[in-house]
This record gives structure tokens, sequence and C-alpha cells, in this order.
């Protein structure tokens, strides 16, 4: 039954992310917390930058691939998601060109728009769903001409509702009725655009492709939702911001309606702020093994729903403290249980999920640990796998109590020990592996490359974060303390000694 549910990894490579082989020499090995002769934990003290938003390099590639002009995008993302949408707009003739630069997470990217967009090509989307849901119809297309997309697992990405709704607005879709991928765009030289209805229950990207291309549909679009419910409304917000700061008019005049104006879509040069639900991990850390984790350059304004762990993760004990644009999470290795209902901030779920079963975790002096209960996430069944049966499957396989509800996860107090831990091709499952790993050795993660999709270089800054020592040992991949924004040092440095006197605090209460 669990195995019909989970996405086990693309078909085409041979393997299935829903197995550990036989010989777990490559599997990762999750590197545990230091304990001292006493078996104390040593307090992390660790400063980790991160590369630019996912959500917002994805939004930032099809906006300038539609705009009037070339831009740059500064910082962007590079990592297997990325890639596949830079390679989309590519082979629908747009120019993407890398620019030198010091950042070592990969260089800036300067977009030219095509003139037209060019057809009769195959689109390869992976396990990427704003490539499936964005790459379509978006500027003019030649008539007569057509483009497929393809991915290696179509019945894991629904899509019915997004095809529908272009049908409706003028789109010729041969999709074989499947309402998923492989489909087929047939050219006809425009949208016509107007009022669509669409239910957006399992995912907020079927609203935000819509809104993407919406300024070169004839009448642009005001999309209604249907459904009961609607998850992630940040990343619809995210959408609107993105497309008013080109000049486009973007609105909500209702609760659950959008409307785009048909116009051109200007041309910018801009920053991508770091990947804040990148940071949830790393920030976790600090609440789970004690001590201070400080993710530079954090917006003090922002649409990315990552921002929303200033407030969650204090729940389970600690402090976060923004200041100088940089984030620092303070936490003394006690955890308490939780008790979230969060609907619009499901993609942190995994991580607050994996800090709940080691609140579970028994008490040095033999008491129980704390139960946890986390709702409002039943929409994350629909990503990357169901991730609700996943890291139920997981945290049992090593010995927890988690309970698949409707619409979330209940944990209960248990014992964890070491053992397999199944990634599901999926990144966010990988990194919670990692996280429980740091409190329960002996945690071997079968697929940690699944962290390419939004952060390759997770590996790296996992076992930099356990060995830092001090600001040289603190930058395991040589950025530099002065990165991006000027006075970024300073700003770190006094987070820091904020991060200090929090743990102070917290140590005396």
């Amino acid at each position: 039954m669990l195995a019909a549910k989970l996405n086990r990894g693309n078909e085409d490579d041979g393997k299935s992310s829903g197995d550990i082989p036989d010989d777990v020499v490559e599997a990762w090995a999750a590197p545990a917390a230091d304990t001292d002769s006493a078996g104390d934990r040593a307090a992390l003290n660790a400063y980790v930058p991160l590369p630019g938003s996912k959500s917002l390099t994805g939004r930032e590639l099809i906006l300038s691939a539609l705009a009037d002009e070339p831009g740059t995008l500064r910082v962007p993302l590079h990592s297997r998601d990325t890639d596949l949408m830079v390679e989309a707009l590519r082979l629908l003739g747009t120019s993407i060109d890398p620019l030198p630069g010091k950042n070592p997470y990969g260089p800036d990217l300067r977009v030219t728009p095509a003139a037209e967009l060019t057809g009769s090509t195959s689109i390869d989307c992976g396990l990427a769903g704003t490539v499936m849901r964005s790459c379509r119809r978006s500027r003019r297309s030649p008539s007569g001409r057509s483009r497929s997309m393809v991915t290696p697992t179509p019945a894991s990405a629904p899509m019915r509702p997004v095809l529908d709704a272009l049908r409706a607005l003028g789109a010729d879709i041969s999709d074989d009725g499947r309402g998923a991928l492989p489909f087929t765009v047939h050219g006809g030289g425009g949208l016509r655009g107007g009022r669509v209805e669409v239910d957006a229950s399992l995912s907020s990207q079927f609203v935000s492709a819509l809104l993407l291309s919406a300024p070169r549909f004839e009448q642009g679009v005001h999309v209604v939702h249907t459904g009961e419910r609607l998850p992630s409304v940040p990343h619809i917000e995210m959408t609107l911001e993105a497309l008013r700061a080109r000049g486009v008019e973007a609105d909500s005049p209702a609760t659950g309606e959008w409307r785009v104006k048909p116009g051109p879509i200007g041309a910018r040069d801009i920053t991508i702020e770091p990947d804040l639900s990148n940071a949830a991990p790393f920030l976790a850390a600090a609440l789970a093994v004690g001590g201070t984790v400080t993710i530079p350059h954090w917006p003090a304004e922002t649409t990315q729903v990552g921002d929303k762990l200033r407030d969650l993760l204090p729940e389970f004990g600690g402090i976060a403290v923004l200041e100088h644009g940089a984030l620092t999470v303070t936490g003394t290795g006690a955890l308490r249980g939780v008790n979230i209902h969060m609907p619009d901030a499901g993609e942190l779920s995994p991580t607050l999920v994996g800090l709940a079963a080691l609140a579970a975790l028994p008490r040095p002096d033999g008491s129980p640990g704390e139960p946890s209960t986390i709702t409002g996430i039943g929409h994350t069944r629909h990503h990357e796998t169901d991730r609700i049966a996943a890291l139920v499957a997981e945290i049992n396989g090593l010995g927890g109590r988690a309970e698949e509800l409707e619409d979330g996860i209940a944990i209960h107090p248990a014992e964890l020990h070491g053992g397999p831990w199944r990634a599901y091709a999926d990144h966010r499952i990988a990194t919670t592996g990692a996280l429980i790993g740091l409190l329960v050795p002996g945690v071997l993660i079968d697929d940690i490359a699944s962290t390419s999709k939004t952060l390759p270089e997770f590996p790296e800054l996992w076992h930099g974060l356990l060995g830092a020592d001090s600001d040289t040992d603190r930058d395991p991949l040589g950025f530099g303390l002065d990165i991006a924004a000027e006075g970024a040092v300073s700003g770190a440095q006094i987070a820091g000694g904020l991060g200090r006197i929090a743990r102070g605090f917290l140590e005396g209460i």
C-alpha cells in the first residue's frame, strides 16, 4: 500500500530511492553531533551562507525570458530544478549566458528573451513542479509548431487542473486524457486568456503557472479558485509581487481570485534572495544540538515561506533573532513538543516533523519525551513524494511512533535507533534524515544526492555545520564573510553575539 503512494525515484536511472541496496557503502552516513567524554554534546557555532531561492529563481527566469529586454539574475540558485528550467527556456529560444564572478555557488545569468519562441522540441521536467506547470505557451509561439513535455515519473505529477485551465483559455493540448505528463502543446500564435476557474487544492503552482504567463495572453487572466482549501498562499503572493516589480498590473481582487492585466513585462537586473526554506535544517540543528546557527543576508521583508521559520522554530524551544541582515537561531538542545497547524508552510513540514521526532526522544534523566502534532500539511502528499507517508514510514523504521493523520502527522514519545533512511528522491526527506542523524547515530540515507534538486552543496555544508569552530572554518565553500551585502560581516558578528546572549538566557530559565 505504501509503495503505491510513494515516489520511487527516476525510472531511467535503474535505481529505486525506496530501497536501500544490500551494499550500504553507497548510503550516506549522517554525521552525529560531537560529544565529549562525559557524553555532553558540543554546542554549534555556525555561519551558513546559502545560494539563491529556488522559488524566486524559477519565477525570475520565466519572467526574464518573457521580458521586453535582456536582464541579469545575480546569485541565482544552481540546482537540478533550476538547471531543468534553464534548459527548457533555452530549448524554446531564450538565450541564457553565465557571467564571470566570485559566487562559489555558480555564475550570475544574463537572460536574453527570444523574439519568438521556437517549437517542435521536448522538455524534460524531472521532478521539478515549477518547470512542469510553467513552461507552457507563454510568449507568442509559431503557429503549427508544438512542444512536448516529459518526465521520468509522469503519474506522480497532477496536472489536470492546469491543463484544463489552459484549454479553457484557448490552448490546444494533447495528453490522451491522462491529465498528467507527458503532454504536447500545439502552437497557435497566442492565447486568448480571460476568466478561468481552477481547483488549486493540490498545489498553488497551478495558480502561479497561469499568472506568470498571463501578461502575454490577449486578455490577461482572471483566475478563480474553486476548491475548498488553497495551500501555500505565500507562493502566489510571491508570483504577484514578482509581476508587479516588472510593471505588470497584478492583484487579488477577492479571496481565492487573482487577476493579471495584459501588457509588457519589464526587464530587471535583480539579486535573488537566499533560499530561506533551505535554511530550515541548518537552523533546526541549533535547537536539536544546542548552540547558534546564523544565516546571513536574510531579508527584512520577503514573500518566501521560509521566513515563517522565525515564528515556527521557537515553538520547539529557543530564540530566533533577525538583526542587521542575519537570522540567528539559538537553542540548548532541550526540545519541546508542539501542536502546529501550518497550511501556508507545507514545504517546511519535513524539518519540523524531524524536530518533533527528536523532541519525542527520552530525556537524559530518563523521563519520556514530548508528543507533537503537525497538521495543515495534507497537500504535501502531492509534493515530490507523499511526504506524510514517507516521514511516518522512515521515523517508524528507526523505532519511532509516528502516526499518519488525514491532514498531518502525530509523533508519540519513543526511542530511536540507527538504520536505513529512504529519501524517495525527495530533497526534504533526505535533509530530515540528516537532522535526525545529529542525535541518532547510524542513520544511513540512501540518496543524499536528491538534495541536488535545490541545494547540491548540502553534504559539504552539513559537515561544515558540525565542524565550525572559528570564522575561518565556518566557511566550508570559501564564500568569504563579505559575499554579498555591504556590512554583512558586522551583521553576522552582531547576530552571533546576540545568539550567545540568547543561549545564556535560555540556559538560565
